[in-house]
C-alpha cells in the first residue's frame, strides 16, 4: 500500500514537472517584457473597410510598415510572412498579416490589395490619412524618411526600418523581429502565441 502510494506520488510529481516545463518556452524574437497593450489605430483596408487593431482579438496580428514600390526589404518581409503562415499549417488561419503603407501618396487601397495578395490572399493592406498613419508609425517607433530621387522615374523613395511587430490574441504587443530573423524562428514564436493564447 505504501509502495502504491509512493508510485502515485511520483507520477504526480513527474506530471507537475512536465506541466511546468510547458511554460518555459524561450522566444526567439525580441520579446517585450512585461507584455504591453499594443498601440491601437484605425486605418482603411484594401476594400475600403475600417481596420481597428483592438478589434482583432482572437487572432495573432503581424504588422509590417512598408510600401509597394519598395525594391527589396518589403517583398522579402512579406514573402517571409507568407512562408510563416504556410509553415504553421492550420494554425496559420489564426495569423493576420497587415502591411501599413509609408507612402499613402501612391499606395491606394486598390494598389495595396493587388500588392499584398501576390504574397498571400489573406494579407491585408492598410492606409489612411497622413495623420492616422503618423500615429501608428509613432506608436511602434518606426523610422521613416522620404528621399527624393529626381533622376529616377519614381521621383522619390522611402527609407525605413524593417521590423515585424507581433500582437498576441489578447491585444498585447509581444514580439519584434529584425530583418534577419528566420522563417523558422518567426513561425516557432507565432505558433507558440497561437497555441497558448499568449502566455
Amino acid at each position: 500500500m505504501v509502495r502504491y502510494g509512493l508510485r502515485i506520488g511520483l507520477l504526480g510529481l513527474l506530471a507537475a514537472v512536465a506541466l511546468a516545463g510547458c511554460g518555459n518556452y524561450t522566444f526567439r524574437g525580441t520579446a517585450l517584457e512585461p507584455p504591453t497593450a499594443a498601440p491601437d489605430f484605425t486605418l482603411v483596408d484594401q476594400e475600403g473597410r475600417p481596420f481597428r487593431l483592438s478589434e482583432q482579438r482572437g487572432s495573432v496580428v503581424m504588422l509590417f510598415f512598408g510600401f509597394t514600390n519598395c525594391p527589396d526589404v518589403c517583398p522579402t518581409a512579406l514573402a517571409d510572412a507568407a512562408a510563416v503562415r504556410e509553415q504553421l499549417g492550420g494554425d496559420g488561419e489564426r495569423l493576420k498579416v497587415a502591411l501599413i503603407t509609408l507612402d499613402p501618396e501612391r499606395d491606394t487601397p486598390e494598389l495595396l490589395g493587388r500588392y499584398v495578395r501576390r504574397f498571400d490572399p489573406s494579407f491585408i493592406g492598410l492606409t489612411g490619412t497622413q495623420e492616422e498613419l503618423d500615429a501608428a508609425i509613432k506608436g511602434y517607433g518606426v523610422m521613416s524618411m522620404r528621399r527624393d530621387m529626381p533622376e529616377s522615374a519614381l521621383k522619390y523613395t522611402i527609407d525605413h526600418s524593417a521590423f515585424l511587430y507581433v500582437i498576441d490574441q489578447a491585444g498585447n504587443w509581444r514580439l519584434v523581429f529584425s530583418p534577419d530573423a528566420t522563417v523558422a524562428d518567426i513561425a516557432s514564436d507565432v505558433g507558440h502565441l497561437i497555441k497558448t493564447g499568449g502566455s
